[in-house]
C-alpha cells in the first residue's frame, strides 16, 4: 500500500515468523486525486485510529459512494476488482489509519474451525464505514503489541490475526462469494513487484524480471498483474514514473531535463509528451499551475 497511498507511513518491527499478517500505519492528508487500490487475494482490513474524513470509493469509471468515518470505523475489502478513492479530512489535518492484510494460511484454518474440516475457501462482504467492538479490541492489541514493545512476539501477534480471522469469518463472511483466489495476485507478490518498479524508475522497463519475482510466467503474470491494478504492468510503470516526475516537479527546483532522466526519459520531448499523454498539461504547464 505505501505505493498506492500517500502519506506517512510509520516503520514497524519485521520477523520471519508474522509474514501471514502485515500491518502498516498511516498518517494521511486530504487527497482529490483518486488513487488506485489493487485487489489482491488476501483480504484488506482499514481501522481508523484518528481523526475524521469523508471518505469516496468507486469500482473502475463507476459512481462515487461516500462514508463519513471516525476512529473506531473499519473497512473490509476483499473484492476481485480494483478501485479507487480519496478523502477529505474533517476539521484535522490529517486523520491515522491502520491497515492489516490477513494471509490465506490464518483465513483457511479459521475456515476449517467455523465450517468444518473441507470447506470451501472463503470471500468476504466489502464493509465500508462500520463499526464492530472485537474487531476494535483485536485490532488494538495488534497497535500495541507492534508499537509499544520492544520485542512484540511473533506468537501473540499471530495469535490476535487468528481470533481475527475466526471473527471475520463468522461475521462477515460472503456467503453467496464465488471463488475470488482463482486467477488473483497475492499481495506479498505485488508488493515486490511494485517494490522493482519503484526502484527501477530509471531503467527500461522489463517483462520477464518482473514475472520471475512474481514466480509467474510473462502472459499469467501480466494477466493476474492487470486484475489486480485494472492496467498492464507496461502501463503502470509509466504511471509510477509520471507519479514521480510530479512528485519531484512541485516539491524540488529540479530541471525538467533532469527529472525526465530520473524518471527514464533521455529525450525531453519524449519525456514531455508522456507526460502530457498521461497526466493532461506539459511538465512546465504542470509546475507553474
Amino acid at each position: 500500500m505505501p505505493q498506492h497511498l500517500p502519506g506517512t507511513a510509520q516503520a514497524l518491527p519485521s520477523h520471519p515468523a508474522m509474514q501471514d499478517v502485515v500491518v502498516q500505519l498511516f498518517s494521511h492528508h486530504s487527497i482529490v486525486e483518486p488513487i488506485l487500490v489493487p485487489a489482491v487475494v488476501e483480504p484488506l482490513l482499514v481501522w481508523v485510529l484518528a481523526g475524521r474524513a469523508r471518505v469516496e470509493e468507486r469500482a473502475l469509471g463507476g459512481a462515487w459512494e461516500a462514508a463519513l468515518v471516525e476512529a473506531g470505523d473499519f473497512f473490509l475489502t476483499n473484492t476481485r476488482d480494483p478501485y479507487e478513492m480519496r478523502w477529505q479530512t474533517v476539521e484535522c489535518d490529517t486523520f491515522e489509519v491502520m491497515h492489516l492484510y490477513l494471509g490465506l494460511s490464518l483465513i483457511d484454518q479459521g475456515a476449517r474451525d467455523v465450517l468444518g474440516d473441507h470447506p470451501d475457501s472463503v470471500s468476504f462482504l466489502d464493509i465500508s464505514g462500520a463499526r464492530d467492538e472485537r474487531v476494535d479490541f483485536i485490532l488494538d492489541q495488534l497497535r500495541i503489541e507492534l508499537t509499544e514493545q520492544r520485542q512484540p512476539s511473533p506468537l501473540f501477534v499471530h495469535s490476535l490475526a487468528q481470533a481475527l480471522a475466526v471473527h471475520l469469518i463468522r461475521r462477515y463472511r460472503d456467503p453467496h462469494g464465488d471463488n475470488r483466489r482463482s486467477g488473483a495476485l497475492q499481495a506479498y507478490k505485488l508488493r515486490r513487484v511494485l517494490a522493482v518498479m519503484n526502484e527501477g524508475l530509471a531503467e527500461d522497463f522489463n517483462l520477464a524480471q518482473l514475472a520471475r519475482i512474481a514466480e509467474l510466467s510473462e502472459y499469467h503474470f501480466s494477466r493476474v498483474f492487470k486484475r489486480a491494478t485494472g492496467l498492464s504492468p507496461s502501463q503502470y510503470f509509466i504511471r509510477l514514473r509520471m507519479s514521480r516526475a510530479r512528485q519531484l516537479l512541485l516539491e524540488t527546483d529540479r530541471s525538467i531535463i533532469d527529472i525526465g532522466l530520473e524518471v527514464g526519459y533521455c529525450s525531453p520531448s519524449h519525456f514531455s509528451q508522456v507526460f502530457r499523454r498521461e497526466v493532461g498539461v506539459t511538465p512546465s504547464t504542470y509546475r507553474q499551475a
